[in-house]
């Protein structure tokens, strides 16, 4: 770039820097709870529990006794929400007492909905890791006889407050209706069984959507009507940076055709990074899953329970792809073999994940599909959200593996001597241990394993 060319990019980019600087902080005025990646939280004002607290186990009337003492935490909820919609743990009975507890359910049970609600707390290296969106993805995991889902839990970003979830579609606006609950005046100052009454309430409504955008008009509209009290006029920095902007612009696509260098891969750096804490997240949802497969497959009782083999081969062999991982798409197998394995264990076969990507869950419905460019059919095992985008004529959201050029493909487009995903279909072509017997057989040294 030209001498010239750098001075003037230099000085524009320190005018803008300053004018950045003194720019008032807007994140700061944003009501709590909103943002973050995973959905909207509600601020609420419940009693705060140690944080010390112990595992998560069922309280009074509305959640029965331990299934056994030891069941993992996900499957003692889910355990005591098949007798009633609400599980508390005993951390939060000062905020929610066994009488509040008792009419929650009733609120539930007229609504009519598939509703539940799970009140526990949750912090970074518990058996969720801390994190709402794994707590509720366990949860509806162990309840695969039902395959419509909604659920209300405590959030792990923000201790007092609520995150709604749905499954296989926001039928209802739950995420909404739960984060707009918040932002009500009747709930400022409302306690944990209070916020969680009227979330179930805006939850039976159906109108969440409205709901939110009713409540948080006034945050929206506070921010500039403040930057203009301030400034003396309406948003004059972005009056100023604007042009600066643009010049910026210009002289960086100036300076890139008259560069010889390649330009530097950013596009790709952001994508890595994305790919990478997507990564992140499944190892966090895979190893809490393989281990409460190991729990409970060492807890159960060999006279009583005939899938006990079958459960410790596919546990072992969850836990081994787990360690050797080198992907999305291996940290996906680890969790369906955790999944097969749990199945195995409670004597309940019922679908695999989803075969388009396991992440989606379990898959709801079998269908026949037809890749591109081929002529057999499949019959696949498919999610709600999958089997929609195929009835419209959408393709679906596919896990996407690297072939020998490093280009992202479906994984079900890898050869399938080299993938056992692709050969198993992660469950929908083949029960995943077997192709994972097959496939060490074929390929003892693992070198062949395509990840």
């Amino acid at each position: 770039m030209p001498t010239d060319t750098r001075r003037t990019a230099t000085a524009l980019a320190a005018l803008l820097l300053t004018i950045l600087a003194v720019t008032p902080a807007r994140a700061a005025d944003g009501p709590r709870g909103i943002g973050g990646p995973g959905g909207i939280s509600a601020p609420a004002s419940p009693a705060h529990p140690s944080s010390h607290a112990g595992p998560a186990h069922p309280s009074s009337d509305a959640s029965p006794a331990h299934p056994s003492s030891h069941a993992s935490p996900g499957q003692r909820i889910a355990h005591a929400l098949r007798s009633s919609p609400v599980y508390v743990d005993e951390a939060y009975t000062d905020a929610v007492p066994p009488a509040r507890q008792r009419q929650l359910a009733d609120r539930i049970r007229r609504t009519g909905l598939p509703l539940k609600v799970v009140l526990t707390p949750l912090s970074k290296g518990d058996a969720f890791d801390g994190d709402s969106a794994v707590l509720a993805g366990t949860v509806r995991d162990r309840l695969p006889a039902q395959r419509e889902l909604v659920l209300i839990t405590t959030d792990g970003d923000f201790p007092d407050s609520l995150r709604g979830f749905e499954w296989p579609a926001d039928k209802h606006q739950a995420r909404e209706a739960v984060a707009a609950t918040g932002f009500l005046d009747e709930t400022r100052n409302a306690g944990l069984a209070d916020l969680t009454a009227k979330a179930v309430d805006l939850v039976a409504e159906g109108r969440g959507e409205q709901r939110y955008a009713e409540a948080t008009k006034n945050l929206r509209t506070s921010a500039p009507q403040a930057g203009k009290e301030r400034s003396g006029g309406p948003d004059w920095w972005l009056l100023a940076a604007a042009p600066v902007a643009l010049a910026l612009t210009a002289l960086a696509a100036h300076a890139l055709l008259r560069s010889r260098r390649a330009a530097p891969a950013v596009p790709h750096l952001v994508f890595a990074t994305a790919r990478a804490a997507d990564e992140a997240e499944l190892r966090r949802r895979a190893e809490a899953e393989v281990l409460a497969l190991g729990e409970a497959a060492h807890a159960a009782d060999v006279t009583t329970t005939p899938g006990i083999q079958t459960a410790l081969d596919t546990y072992a062999a969850a836990a081994r792809i787990l360690d050797e991982a080198r992907g999305l798409p291996d940290l996906a197998g680890a969790l369906a073999l955790a999944r097969e394995g749990q199945d195995a264990l409670d004597d309940t076969p019922g679908l695999p994940l989803c075969f388009f990507d396991p992440r989606h869950g379990r898959a709801t419905l079998r269908t026949p599909w037809r890749r591109l460019g081929h002529r057999d059919r499949l019959d696949v095992a498919v999610c709600r959200t999958c089997a929609d985008a195929l009835r419209d004529r959408r393709a679906p959201e596919v896990l996407t593996d690297r072939d020998e050029d490093g280009r992202p493909v479906p994984y079900f487009e890898m050869p399938p001597e080299r993938s056992v995903w692709a050969a198993t279909g992660y469950g929908s072509l083949m029960p995943v241990s077997a192709g994972f017997s097959r496939h060490r057989t074929a390929n003892p040294t693992g070198e062949e394993r395509q990840t």
